[in-house]
Order: C-alpha cells, then sequence, then structure tokens
C-alpha cells in the first residue's frame, strides 16, 4: 500500500518512500466539524443545534483516523478513504484513470477501471466514495429520526410511546457519529494533499518546472505543527461561503467539490516555497483559513441536504414512505419495530 500510517518521529517520514498522515490532524478536523455543526439553519433537528452536538461531532471528526491500527484487512480497506490522487488534470492517478468527473456509480466499477489504467485502489484512494457512502447514511439517519419524531408525538399506546422516545434518542446518537465520520472525510477533501499525486512533495516522476520542494515532510508539516498554530475557530467560520444547494446530483457536487480542491495543490506548493508555512506567516494561515472554511462549508451543506433528502424516502420494512408518516396517513410501528 503505498500511504502508510506513520509515527511522529522524523526518521519515520524520512525512511519512508511515500507517506500517509492524518488529514488536518486533530485541530483542522475539529474546527471542520463544529464550525458546520455552528452554522447548521434552524430547520435542523434542534438535537443536532446545541453546544453538546457541536463539542462532539468536532470530537467525532477525528475518528477514522482513530480507527487506523487495527490489523489487517481493517487498515487496508479504510485507510485508502483518505484520499484520492489525481493528475493535474483531474484525472485519477494517470491519463488512464477515470476522470473525477465521470466516475463510475459502484466502487467495484472504480476499482476494475483503476486496473485497467495500470494502477489500484490501495494506490489511488477512493475518497469520493467514502463521502457518498457517509451523507447516503445521514440521509438514512434523518429518515428514521423524521418518523419517530412524528410516531412519538401522535402515539398514544404508552408502551409504543416509550419504546419510539427510546429509539429516537439511539438514533440521536447514532446520527452524531455518522455526522462525524461525513465530517472526516469532506475535511479530508478541502485538504489539497488529499486530492492529488503530489502528496508529499511533488511528485518525483513527473515534470516539475517550478522546483517545488520534493520533501516527505511537506505533507505533515503542513497539516498538523503549521494548522494546530494558527487554525482559529472564530476565523475558519468567517471565512464559510454562503449555504450552497447547487443543482446537481450529488456524485456531481463531489466531483466539483473535490476539482476546486485539487486547484489549490501548485498554490499550496508556491507558498510553501516562500516559505509561507513556518511560524505563523499570515500567508499560509489565510491558506490554511480558507481551506478549512471550504470544508466545514461543504459539511454544513451537505448535512442540510442529507435533512431535506431524508423527507423524500422509505423506511424500515414493510417499506413505507417517510412523508406519509410525517403526515400522518399510515402508522410506522410494524415497519420500526419488524413484523416478525
Amino acid at each position: 500500500m503505498k500511504r502508510l500510517v506513520l509515527a511522529v518521529a522524523a526518521v519515520a517520514v524520512l525512511a519512508a518512500p511515500a507517506a500517509q498522515v492524518s488529514a488536518w490532524g486533530s485541530t483542522g478536523h475539529r474546527l471542520v466539524g463544529m464550525a458546520a455543526i455552528r452554522a447548521l439553519p434552524d430547520e435542523l433537528p434542534a438535537f443536532l443545534r446545541t453546544p453538546g452536538a457541536v463539542a462532539d461531532i468536532g470530537e467525532l471528526a477525528r475518528e477514522p483516523d482513530r480507527w487506523k491500527g487495527a490489523g489487517q484487512p481493517h487498515d487496508r480497506e479504510r485507510d485508502t478513504a483518505h484520499f484520492v490522487d489525481m493528475d493535474d488534470a483531474g484525472r485519477v492517478m494517470n491519463a488512464s484513470g477515470p476522470a473525477i468527473d465521470a466516475l463510475p456509480r459502484l466502487k467495484s466499477e472504480y476499482d476494475a477501471a483503476l486496473i485497467a489504467a495500470g494502477t489500484n485502489v490501495n494506490d489511488a484512494g477512493y475518497l469520493p466514495y467514502a463521502i457518498m457512502d457517509g451523507w447516503q447514511q445521514v440521509v438514512r439517519d434523518f429518515a428514521y429520526i423524521r418518523v419517530l419524531n412524528a410516531a412519538e408525538a401522535r402515539e398514544t399506546n404508552p408502551e409504543r410511546r416509550a419504546w419510539y422516545r427510546v429509539d429516537r434518542e439511539r438514533r440521536e446518537a447514532l446520527t452524531l457519529r455518522d455526522i462525524g465520520v461525513l465530517a472526516h472525510y469532506v475535511g479530508d477533501a478541502s485538504q489539497p494533499h488529499h486530492t492529488t499525486i503530489h502528496y508529499n512533495g511533488w511528485d518525483r516522476n513527473t515534470p516539475n518546472p517550478e522546483g517545488f520542494t520534493t520533501s516527505r515532510q511537506t505533507h505533515s508539516d503542513f497539516e498538523n505543527a503549521f494548522t494546530s498554530r494558527v487554525a482559529r475557530l472564530d476565523m475558519v467560520e468567517a471565512a464559510m461561503p454562503a449555504f450552497s444547494d447547487r443543482a446537481v446530483d450529488m456524485n456531481g457536487r463531489i466531483a466539483t467539490y473535490l476539482r476546486t480542491t485539487l486547484t489549490q495543490v501548485t498554490p499550496f506548493y508556491r507558498l510553501q516555497k516562500a516559505g509561507a508555512f513556518r511560524d505563523t506567516d499570515a500567508r499560509g494561515a489565510e491558506f490554511v483559513t480558507a481551506r478549512l472554511g471550504a470544508g466545514a462549508a461543504e459539511l454544513r451543506d451537505l448535512i442540510v441536504l442529507a435533512w431535506r433528502a431524508s423527507g423524500e424516502t422509505t423506511i424500515g420494512w414493510p417499506a413505507i414512505k417517510v412523508a406519509e408518516v410525517e403526515a400522518g396517513t399510515i402508522d410506522p410501528w410494524l415497519s420500526m419495530i419488524g413484523d416478525d
């Protein structure tokens, strides 16, 4: 596997031919999660818009990095979710790889396309699919929360109402966890190194006309040490773009988000060459803040869009429409508790 979890020691970084460290480190991931939740509009459920939820999702946004080290196959499958290595034209790995805005619908098809291009998913990563999977899970969570809220409010049977209440509390806790996981991958996708073949120093196998660094410490020094020195929640919040419900399918939206981050790779290396990521340089701080703000805004938008999409789906078995439960035209009890 091309990208390996590194020890903090510099000697380990220097010894590895290629390296993967935790995108943004703890500071960056916390700030993306916290800023996004603090910016949620009133249409979102109240349990998400509390100081406790802000703190929980800030910590849970670190969770996929904390999974690491469990062993195989756990680590090999999950570590490659954190990145997608694109060339400068937006094709995964090389000119024969799939274009980021024309990816196959299924990850298995993506894997096959990479093999046909002479590479594999362990080298290329599958971050777009991790974001889509995380978003779809949150849609499902929200759909159940809608049903539980509606059912609990209308139920007259005390035992059933008590079950709805407890299940709603379970689902709220699970939703916080799932949003935290989504937050991590959305945060990864705002970090330029997680979208490029130049992920830890400029790729030595490609032209380097501007003489960018090829140091294997580039990635870690930027997203960990420098980011932890300069990143502030209030500045990240101020850098967040306004809400966008861009009228494209979710795959297209994710591709656009990743392509936008890819455009920041060369600007990063120019800043790095100019010494902007030393100490608390204002140029580097502005770059970090803008990238974290972009990640927080995208996470906020995806959560809002997941909430809206959840009202248009079905839940349970037998499957019932969420909208019909909320309208009071169907009793969800059997679909929620199970008909066996």
